[in-house]
């Protein structure tokens, strides 16, 4: 939805103009902020220190909205899919956008997912099923436990990154 527009002064004509709904930096002294579609303010409008704890980081897989990822070294920073099959494929937090390999994704590193489904209020664990979570912890020889955090709702987790273990 784009931004709602007001009136606004400029060289002494009322001229209509729009509210921004993200920032560029200091090209955008000035404006004034218009909420995004979610109806909330972007990130790139909080002060540092203030809002989402994320970074941008390239995916080395497709990434589905709502998947717990893992943070890797491939030549450099990437992002992949948690699995619970693979030692040191634990998760570090989660996309809320689906991105193709080799895109950008922005990687939640705390606060709640709400892109997953069929979730049961409750404790979430890291599944075998790559970047899935769900209330049973893998039981498998060389599978990784890890909870993940609290259901609150079937499409909402509070992530809450529990230590990985490998169990014999």
């Amino acid at each position: 939805m784009a931004a709602k527009k007001f009136l606004r002064l400029v060289n002494n004509l009322v001229t209509e103009v729009l509210g921004i709904q993200t920032s560029a930096g200091a090209a955008n002294a000035g404006d004034i902020v218009a909420l995004d579609d979610s109806g909330r303010i972007d990130n790139s409008m909080m002060p540092v220190g203030i809002g989402a704890d994320t970074a941008v980081i390239a995916a080395s897989e497709a990434l589905a909205a709502g998947d717990w990822v893992n943070v890797w070294n491939s030549t450099g920073a990437k992002v992949r899919k948690a699995d619970a099959t693979t030692s040191g494929k634990e998760t570090h937090g989660f996309v809320l956008a689906a991105v193709t390999s080799g895109a950008n994704a922005t990687v939640y590193f705390e606060g709640t997912n709400t892109q997953v489904t069929a979730q049961s209020p409750g404790p979430v664990f890291l599944q075998t099923t790559a970047g899935t979570g769900g209330a049973t912890a893998p039981s498998a020889s060389g599978n990784v436990v890890q909870r993940l955090g609290v259901a609150v709702s079937t499409t909402a987790v509070n992530f809450e990154g529990g230590m990985p273990v490998v169990l014999a």
